[in-house]
């Protein structure tokens, strides 16, 4: 009974914390690739032929929906708009819905060629989001009897107008540039372009988010020059965010063997109080014909380890039969999750 009410403090305190002051920080995901048009804006259209994605993120799975995120996207190439176009949806649940968030964006990139293998994806990214929090499903310190638990009223007064629940909906722009040529491909990508205030009380703005990727691939073909679908491949990656005073870092690599995929990271952050190991990222998937499937696991090695139970995650996607020639259009090389 203890240690439940110590989950719900905490519980508590955390959803507070993010809801009536602190400056928030974005959902994130481990498969970086696997949910591509959220990492960077400019991937809209960079696989050329329709593609769906979903994802699917379960942080912190020992305190029960602690933190769950649903995504899923649509894109392609269009001859007409001469770039590509996307649409995302987005769902972030915390404290078993206790503070939700829902996002739906459409996105735009146009494809320039550099030069004769080299290219450079722009996009530009316009969502509009409604976050809410349930003031009845919240607890408090005065509520807690030293005999009986969570049985008094608390004084705390909720939202004036006697709903019972915070609302609030607004606009929000995001953007990104991608160069790449056949085995190369690096990025940039800044979310919350436009301060947004996200308080339910007060003031506070969702801190900018500007990530940083970049991801190189290696044949292990035995040195021919033209690199088959089956063959076999190692690509190191990087990718770097930073958020407000946190600065995350993210070290891995992906090993292909079709229809196999194999990944493994390593995460890291910095921040006021210095550096902090956060995971390992363990990860694998499939592919067949135009379907693949991913699953990874975060194991947690900070302070949390014991009581957060890390992190699962899924990915699944489908790609559909190309209404346009892929070979006039060049596509990003990028891992599949």
């Amino acid at each position: 009974m203890l240690k439940h009410t110590h989950k719900q403090i905490i519980l508590v305190v955390t959803v507070m914390v993010m809801a009536l002051g602190a400056r928030a920080q974005d959902a994130h995901f481990s498969q970086f690739y696997a949910n591509p048009l959220y990492l960077n804006p400019a991937f809209a259209g960079a696989k050329v032929c329709p593609r769906v994605v979903t994802n699917y993120r379960n942080q912190w799975p020992s305190i029960p929906g602690s933190y769950v995120t649903y995504n899923a996207s649509f894109d392609m190439h269009f001859d007409a708009l001469a770039g590509g176009l996307g649409v995302m949806f987005t769902a972030d649940k915390s404290g078993q819905g206790v503070l939700s968030e829902q996002t739906a964006s459409l996105i735009y990139s146009v494809r320039i060629r550099l030069s004769r293998e080299w290219f450079m994806k722009a996009g530009l990214q316009a969502s509009f989001f409604q976050k809410s929090l349930d003031w009845n499903k919240l607890t408090f310190g005065d509520q807690i009897d030293p005999k009986w638990g969570f049985s008094n009223v608390t004084a705390e007064k909720g939202p004036s107008d006697g709903s019972g629940e915070y609302n609030i909906m607004d606009v929000d722009f995001s953007g990104g540039l991608v160069v790449y040529n056949k085995r190369f491909f690096g990025g940039v990508a800044v979310h919350h372009m436009v301060p947004v205030n996200i308080a339910f009380e007060g003031e506070s703005f969702m801190a900018m988010k500007i990530t940083g990727h970049a991801g190189y691939t290696i044949p292990l073909n035995g040195g021919k020059k033209r690199l088959k679908p089956g063959d076999p491949t190692i690509s190191p990656n990087f990718v770097y965010m930073n958020q407000g005073p946190f600065h995350q870092y993210n070290w891995g690599a992906y090993f292909k063997k079709a229809p196999l995929i194999f990944g493994l990271w390593y995460r890291h952050f910095v921040a006021n109080d210095g550096w902090a190991s956060d995971a390992i990222i363990l990860q694998a998937g499939f592919e067949y014909d135009k379907f693949k499937f991913g699953y990874s696991y975060d194991i947690t090695v900070s302070k949390l380890a014991t009581p957060s139970g890390g992190a699962h995650e899924f990915s699944f996607a489908l790609d559909f039969n190309c209404p346009i020639k892929k070979k006039r259009i060049h596509e990003i090389n990028c891992p599949s999750f």
